[in-house]
């Protein structure tokens, strides 16, 4: 019987947590720090000699330059510097890219500025800005119904609709913030639960009860979840037996 459905599984890599062999082979795409949060030129060469090894599409995962606090704080910045930074973070994985003969597929931004850019017009459109001055036809990895996902595709800029398998969601489609028990999901069956839910209903069920509409295509399993390879693992297990392949 032949698979219906096709969706893609990233997971942001190149992060420090050194679990990259296992995260690899379960993955079809990855978002690569390229220095802003974590990273270096090292860790961007053994990472994309990973992905080239197991044909997983390569993206680049820049955030606010804020390696303390790991990207996960809002940095006041201009426009201009913010453009600057990222720019000058992607390429240096560009660079890397070069010096290994692979392509750069996507551009993903990084958790404060992933989230700020869904609500944040200024913010978005910088990052658009950057995109648009690569000269590759890169897609955007993005949430459905935000803010950059609509400037985005005013641009002509192709987007790819992204959830989060390990993440709850509030009723406005924002993540629960990781200061809260219940904003990481780590147990498989809930996690498979939860992202059939949004594949096949297109709905995800809030932490306040109620489902909301949500549209994706790709699935993030967080690289530093503490059980990120066995969650990964397991999808790749059970979800072509809902007629749903991954790649």
């Amino acid at each position: 019987m032949s698979l219906l459905i096709k969706i893609d599984i990233n997971a942001d890599v190149g992060e420090g947590m050194g679990n990259e062999p296992d995260l690899m082979p379960h993955l079809s795409s990855c978002n690569i720090a390229c220095g802003g949060h974590a990273g270096n030129t090292f860790t961007m060469t053994e990472v994309v000699r990973l992905a080239k090894a197991h044909n997983v599409k390569i993206g680049a995962h820049p955030s606010f330059p804020d390696k303390t606090n790991f990207g996960r704080e809002i940095i006041e910045m201009t426009a201009a510097d913010l453009y600057t930074s990222l720019k000058q973070q992607i390429r240096v994985l560009q660079n890397v890219l070069r010096s290994e003969n692979a392509m750069l597929h996507h551009i993903k931004p990084h958790g404060a500025l992933y989230n700020l850019a869904a609500k944040d017009e200024k913010t978005a459109n910088v990052i658009v800005e950057v995109i648009k001055s690569i000269a590759l036809p890169l897609k955007l990895y993005a949430p459905y119904f935000s803010v950059i996902t609509k400037v985005a595709e005013a641009e002509g800029i192709e987007v790819t609709y992204e959830a989060f398998a390990d993440r709850n969601y509030n009723t406005d489609l924002s993540l629960v913030s990781r200061e809260m028990d219940n904003a990481i999901l780590t147990e498989k069956d809930e996690i498979l639960k939860h992202v059939l839910r949004m594949i096949t209903h297109h709905k995800v069920s809030t932490v306040d009860g109620i489902e909301v509409l949500i549209k994706a295509s790709t699935f993030c399993v967080h690289g530093d979840t503490k059980n990120a390879s066995e969650i990964l693992k397991f999808l790749n297990e059970k979800l072509p037996e809902y007629k749903i392949q991954i790649s």
